[in-house]
């Protein structure tokens, strides 16, 4: 079944508040091999002028996780997680994520192309601060493989 083209342009529900843990960002600042004592050292991230300790720059997947579940989820998305690969993944900040961080976050699907038998699925998670202030915005594309 390919992926039903009318999913361009859906907007889904914002996800429920997600608090930012000390401890997550320093277990995902280990996971990525990151280096900055920004990412682990609370001192240093105050120091430094943050609140608390700064989330690394691709920390933004965990709260998106949430976001692409709904999409993956969509009874009419036509979309087969066993076919499903990452095809690309970009953020766009505009400004870092410390602990203590409540972010929300919603999707859009932007955009569908199909390349080579497979759809290519496009879609971006706005993720807002509990004031509703952009945070970051995270774009990923999905492959669905097609039938070979």
């Amino acid at each position: 079944m390919p992926v039903n083209p009318d999913l361009v342009g859906r907007e889904f529900a914002p996800t429920a508040p997600y608090l930012v843990g000390r401890e997550k960002v320093r277990e995902f600042a280990r996971a990525v091999f990151a280096t900055s004592p920004l990412n682990f050292d609370d001192a240093a991230a105050r120091d430094a002028g943050y609140d608390d300790v700064v989330a690394p720059p691709t920390f933004p997947v965990v709260v998106q996780e949430a976001t692409l579940a709904q999409l993956l989820a969509e009874p009419d998305g036509g979309i087969d997680f066993s076919r499903v690969v990452h095809g690309e993944q970009s953020f766009s900040y505009t400004r870092p994520i410390v602990a203590g961080d409540e972010l929300v976050a919603t999707l859009a699907v932007t955009s569908i192309k199909s390349l080579g038998g497979n759809d290519m699925v496009t879609a971006e998670s706005t993720i807002v601060d509990a004031n509703g202030s952009h945070v970051v915005t995270a774009t990923s594309t999905l492959v669905v493989r097609g039938d070979a």
